[in-house]
């Protein structure tokens, strides 16, 4: 049994080896074909592993009286990446010799690999342009710019308020552990800088509001200028322009990496939808969270104006607090709490939109990152302004 096995294998061996072809199997001729016309003949077998000629050998009949040069394949045994690579050598040289170089004569495969190989991938050179558009052409690109960028948030707005109806539905899908992470990320991880902030800030307002108090001798007004200033306006303004820099960046870069990894484009492929998968959880995580930081923002900024009061001003500790509680009314709060909830909403609009948006390499990451930041920001004091107005109109 064991030799019969031995003797197939020796046959098949030997079948092997008078199959291979043998060193040196291609050919190369050149003739030409008119006055301005040369013709390059290649057969055999044009592979890597038959020490295929040099492209160089060929420069002496590339002379400088053709206009075209034409590859013709004839009685083609074998070929592989040696014969797509072998003619563009020969397209290149025809090129510096100012020569055109046809080739449509080579198999479909090799057509093909020569196209890849001799696409020019479109480049991004706008930070490299050596003409400066004029002032005119400046304030075109910016309304153009404008326009594009607000008809893309009008998009993306629009697929949120889907998603969100999806939520309400209960047709959203996203994992529960993302979204306890992403608490945990935007809400307990960011106390220590929002507390050295709101600290510093009501420090600030106590000092700016006692050097004007005590020229009138109302000192004691200072627990109100603080409480209500921190309550409604500055503790949620600190708090979601915080949030900008630190978690809205932090988004932009996440999406951004998943979109140079194609992952975003892996969950379009599943028929997971991205925005229910990734934005909403994000979403949901700052609009919660964000209001109860502007209520410890409040929190620690009165601490502060309690400590310049009580250690500069001769204010007590109990009179502050008295009036502090006497300034506070539940209004106070309800603004407060709505402005964060809202400014935690665009600072995670802007993050998830500027992470989707992001080009594919790691310079577009970057530029994705501060565009969120900025954009959150922008965005933050718009609706701050409106809602100041809208709660003044109100009476609230």
């Amino acid at each position: 049994m064991s030799e019969k096995l031995g003797e197939s294998v020796h046959k098949s061996i030997k079948k092997l080896k008078v199959d291979l072809p043998s060193s040196r199997s291609w050919t190369l001729l050149t003739r030409k074909t008119s006055d301005r016309e040369l013709e390059v003949v290649l057969s055999g077998c044009w592979c890597l592993s038959e020490e295929l000629p040099a492209v160089d050998d060929l420069e002496t009949v590339f002379f400088t009286g053709l206009s075209s040069v034409k590859l013709v394949v004839v009685n083609l045994e074998r070929w592989d990446i040696g014969l797509p690579s072998y003619v563009a050598g020969l397209v290149k040289l025809g090129s510096d010799k100012g020569l055109a170089v046809s080739y449509s004569g080579l198999p479909d495969g090799a057509l093909r690999l020569l196209a890849m190989a001799m696409a020019s991938p479109d480049q991004d050179l706008s930070g490299h342009d050596r003409t400066l558009p004029g002032f005119v052409e400046k304030i075109g690109r910016s309304a153009i710019k404008f326009v594009r960028s607000s008809l893309a948030m009008v998009d993306f707005l629009g697929e949120i308020t889907l998603s969100f109806s999806r939520l309400l539905a209960g047709k959203a899908h996203f994992r529960l552990s993302d979204f306890w992470l992403e608490i945990e990320e935007v809400g307990p991880r960011a106390l220590g800088i929002v507390s050295v902030i709101s600290f510093l800030v009501g420090l600030i307002l106590a000092y700016l509001g006692a050097d004007q108090l005590k020229m009138v001798g109302a000192q004691i007004f200072i627990a109100d200028l603080v409480a209500i200033g921190m309550v409604r306006e500055v503790g949620a303004l600190m708090t979601g322009i915080i949030i900008a820099g630190r978690t809205g960046a932090a988004f932009a870069a996440q999406l951004g990496t998943m979109q140079v990894n194609e992952e975003i484009d892996s969950f379009r492929t599943l028929g997971i939808s991205p925005i229910d998968f990734l934005v909403l959880p994000r979403m949901l995580a700052l609009m919660m969270m964000v209001p109860l930081l502007t209520l410890y923002s409040s929190f620690v900024g009165m601490l502060a104006g309690l400590l310049v009061s009580s250690t500069i001003f001769d204010i007590g500790m109990f009179e502050y607090y008295t009036e502090t509680i006497r300034a506070l009314e539940l209004k106070h709060f309800f603004v407060g709490l709505s402005k964060g909830m809202v400014y935690g909403a665009m600072v995670a609009f802007s993050g998830c939109l500027r992470g989707i948006q992001c080009g594919r390499n790691a310079e577009a990451v970057g530029r994705a990152a501060t565009s969120a930041v900025v954009t959150g920001i922008l965005l933050i004091t718009i609706t701050a302004s409106l809602m100041t107005i809208i709660f003044y109109r109100l009476g609230i």
